[in-house]
């Protein structure tokens, strides 16, 4: 017989709250056997499960993603066109972070820039960085990046 933990015990050994795998549980994340006393108990599949989870929350995946991807495990069969849609989804993931890791690369090169400026004050280091922020600014415009509102120049 397989060991089972309950949720206390898998709680610890995950590092996660009771109240996530009672979550996980209701939204069908995670599906822990119930014995007679109808105790959530988590076989080491689950707990495998539930590290996929987090390792996946930390790549950035939605718990709707998330749930597809375990749905997808679960599979009795899996053709090549549901693996060529996983592949497609899993490209496209690749790709945003991707751009979140040039724009983070963009924020902290400005950052670094912006503190060298304060550090070793001139002129000429303003004008630097103050080149270096109109330059940003026409990126993200021309890019259509997301913005919180529209600022004019008024001088």
């Amino acid at each position: 017989m397989k060991p089972l933990y309950t949720i206390q015990e898998a709680a610890r050994m995950l590092g996660m709250s009771k109240d996530t795998l009672r979550y996980y549980d209701k939204i069908g994340l995670v599906k822990p056997v119930r014995e007679g006393n109808r105790y959530r108990m988590y076989s080491a599949e689950e707990l495998i499960d539930l590290m996929n989870i987090q390792i996946m929350q930390y790549a950035g995946f939605s718990l709707e993603e998330i749930k597809g991807w375990i749905d997808f495990r679960r599979m009795e069969r899996i053709d090549p066109e549901t693996c060529a849609e996983a592949a497609a989804f899993l490209e496209a993931k690749h790709a945003e972070i991707h751009r979140k890791i040039e724009h983070l690369e963009r924020v902290s090169h400005l950052l670094r820039l912006a503190a060298d400026t304060m550090r070793n004050y001139s002129p000429e280091s303003d004008a630097r960085l103050a080149a270096h922020v109109r330059e940003l600014y026409r990126d993200i415009r021309a890019g259509g990046q997301p913005h919180q509102e529209e600022v004019c120049d008024k001088s």
